[in-house]
């Protein structure tokens, strides 16, 4: 066991020592940015200026120049504080344990994810049996020099002899598919490229997957718009060239298609989306290869996934008609299959979050106030049992091939480090396998659960995380993060990064808002669209709640969130100044006028709405972060953070708000940007980078909060 030479830190606050009270840190200038004043567009009659909109160009001289600058302030700043280096020696310390994650059966084959501590990318190793010697089978490390390569997806031929793999470089979305042989690991020529936002679904010889054009000479990569995704069959040993179109849609540029196939390679489906939710899908009969697409559920109101298909009977997980998901089934042979649809496991008052099938059973996993549940069933939809589960936490797994005696799945929570267990089919026993050992003690942690009203008086759930034994006297630093939005819900999860918090005295804060999935899908439309204040609202009433219940106050609480939570950060922090010691927009959608126009941004208007449409525009405009900050308001320490090679949400939003936020400041308070190089919007990052980042986030936080020595 790695043993280190001293322990925890523990902070101290200023007033705690008057020799250090007196500490302080200057900022050098901002970098002069330059104003276009003509720049003006109309949105329906209101005219909206847009000064800094030359720093959307991410090609040129200029805008690289001003990013330069604007890190050397960020980096000057940061190396003022004095704990920064201890911060970032002792995460370093806490992420430097082996991680592994949940196996799962290829063939006679094992495979699982391992990280032996501070490996900048978990390597996949595999291995003959439970008792076989694990080898490497893919390590994304050996593809850079710099961890910055990524392994993105893995999926194996039916046949278990292929599996085709993504990498990504520097957090792209973009990726390469390669194809290897499993029994031999030999690399085979094949090497798509262009593909974005899908993996390989195996067919009969070879692979469907989406990809869309190259960009056009002269275009960015990073943040041109993507339009036109189309479906591919690769057939291997083949070049990509010769790949045959399977699917494409002249009519509507900005769709997503992906191909799936059934495992007796029957049926092909073809589902699309306009954005993040709601669905349409289509299907063929590959018996009758020249046979037209047809429609087996028409989009885009609902929701519509399949899960299995044996026996010309898909399983389809659905919110049609059940707000909180239900399974059902269709006859894909008869003349109209959705006329056939029954309830397999009809809806809850859970939302029935995912299926998977092992083994003959369908596993149904459901969220109860943002924690995980899990149901077997039989294939007809009658109830074997619930499964027990450790505790208050997340669980994944229970995937599996239809003659598996047993499955295996993954558990963790905020003071639960993931473990894995086997669990049998047949009595529903659960033997620990594998149980992660840290270097440092989870158990004087504890997770508290509270519900609190927002604005409206809708309740919402909010997990706790902190030390046994911890005082409630006002004066705890805590670290309030959310999502909101996109139907995605926040469950428990662990964090080595997290432990340095709450070793010295912190408190972590994780509000399940409006706009995720955590109650179905009534919870998530009361946080879009025109109903997305409520989302803001939500969080607002987490700081209050949390300032009145005394676990901290405005002085000592900062507020953090990334992407759709980058958004919610920033409108918080417009709306509220207030409330806050220190906020965090990271790669966040800040401009809420224009972010539709950049890569696949287009796929969130289903989300956000358009401020090309009239009835969408007031309410887009009335709380998008860029538009609402006011000259001279006392804005709290911020520190915005993106990377240049994001090209979901891209940096534009983050050098725009930063720009304006600089320049509208009416006191001392910082406003830093710390621009990532060959980072992009999360995925993928280096264990290296991610240990650097959260040292910054944590020095930043705990020096505004008032902590002067560790």
């Amino acid at each position: 066991m790695k043993r280190y030479l001293y322990g925890p830190l523990t902070l101290m606050a200023a007033a705690a020592t008057s020799c250090q009270s007196t500490m302080t840190i200057q900022t050098k200038p901002y970098p002069e940015t330059r104003r276009d004043t003509t720049v003006r567009d109309n949105y329906h009659g209101t005219i909206v200026a847009d000064p800094y909109r030359w720093l959307e160009d991410d090609n040129s001289a200029e805008t690289a120049e001003w990013v330069r600058a604007q890190n050397a302030v960020t980096q000057d700043y940061l190396s003022q504080i004095p704990y920064r280096d201890q911060i970032r020696e002792r995460l370093t310390q806490l992420y430097d344990y082996p991680k592994e994650g949940t196996p799962f059966r290829v063939g006679e084959y094992y495979f699982f994810y391992k990280n032996d501590g501070l490996q900048n990318q978990s390597v996949l190793y595999y291995q003959k049996g439970l008792d076989g010697t694990p080898e490497v089978f893919l390590d994304p490390n050996t593809l850079s020099d710099d961890g910055t390569v990524a392994l993105n997806t893995v999926t194996f031929s039916k046949d278990d002899r292929y599996a085709a793999y993504s990498v990504s470089k520097s957090g792209s979305d973009w990726v390469d598919i390669h194809v290897m042989e499993v029994a031999t690991r030999r690399q085979l020529p094949d090497k798509i490229e262009w593909v974005k936002f899908s993996g390989a679904s195996w067919g009969d010889g070879g692979f469907y997957y989406s990809r869309y054009e190259a960009p056009a000479p002269g275009t960015s990569a990073y943040s041109a718009k993507n339009e036109f995704q189309k479906v591919y069959f690769h057939r291997l040993g083949t070049a990509q060239t010769e790949d045959q179109l399977v699917y494409e849609d002249r009519l509507h540029p900005l769709r997503y298609f992906s191909g799936e196939v059934s495992d007796d390679f029957r049926w092909l489906f073809i589902v699309a989306s306009e954005g993040t939710s709601g669905t349409e899908i289509l299907y063929k009969d590959l018996t009758h290869p020249t046979a037209p697409f047809r429609t087996l559920f028409r989009g885009f109101a609902n929701d519509y996934a399949i899960i299995d298909c044996r026996d010309n009977q898909a399983l389809v997980l659905t919110n049609d008609n059940a707000q909180n998901f239900r399974l059902v089934s269709v006859d894909l042979t008869a003349a109209e299959p959705a006329a056939t649809m029954k309830d397999i496991i009809p809806q809850s008052d859970n939302l029935l979050q995912c299926v998977t099938t092992a083994g003959g059973s369908l596993f149904a996993g459901y969220l109860k106030d943002a924690s995980s549940r899990v149901c077997q069933y039989t294939p007809s939809g009658t109830l074997v049992r619930e499964i027990t589960l450790p505790g208050i936490g997340t669980v994944s797994g229970f995937d599996g091939k239809a003659d598996d005696k047993e499955v295996f799945y993954g558990f963790s929570s905020f003071n639960v480090p993931p473990t894995s267990y086997r669990y049998s089919l047949a009595d529903g026993t659960s033997t620990l396998y594998r149980q992660t050992e840290v270097y440092f003690d989870v158990s004087q942690f504890t997770v508290e659960q509270v519900f609190y009203t927002s604005k409206d008086s809708t309740r919402i759930p909010m997990f706790l995380v902190y030390k046994k034994g911890l005082p409630r006297d006002g004066k705890r630093p805590v670290y309030l993060y959310a999502y909101g939005g996109f139907n995605i819900s926040r469950t428990p999860g662990f964090s080595p990064s997290n432990i340095l918090l709450l070793e010295q005295g912190g408190i972590y804060a994780l509000a399940n808002i409006r706009g995720g999935g955590e109650y179905g899908e009534a919870w998530h439309r009361a946080g879009m669209l025109d109903k997305k204040q409520n989302v803001f609202d939500d969080f607002i009433a987490a700081a209050e709640y949390l300032i009145a219940e005394n676990y901290t106050s405005p002085e000592h609480l900062a507020i953090a969130g990334g992407s759709n939570g980058g958004l919610l950060v920033g409108a918080c922090l417009t709306q509220r100044p207030d409330l806050y010691c220190a906020t965090f927009p990271m790669v966040g959608v800040l401009d809420m006028l224009r972010y539709h126009r950049f890569t696949i941004g287009w796929g969130w208007v289903v989300e956000y709405g358009s401020a090309d449409n009239a009835a969408d525009f007031p309410y887009l405009y009335r709380y998008s972060p860029l538009h609402n900050i006011h000259p001279g308001t006392c804005y709290p320490p911020t520190l915005i953070m993106t990377a240049d090679h994001d090209d979901r949400v891209v940096p534009a939003h983050s050098f725009k708000f930063g720009a304006t936020l600089q320049a509208a400041q009416g006191c001392d308070n910082p406003i830093l940007l710390r621009v990532e190089a060959d980072a992009g919007h999360g995925a993928g990052k280096p264990v290296s980078k991610t240990i650097q980042e959260q040292a910054d986030i944590w020095s930043f936080f705990l020096w505004n909060a008032g902590v002067r020595k560790l």
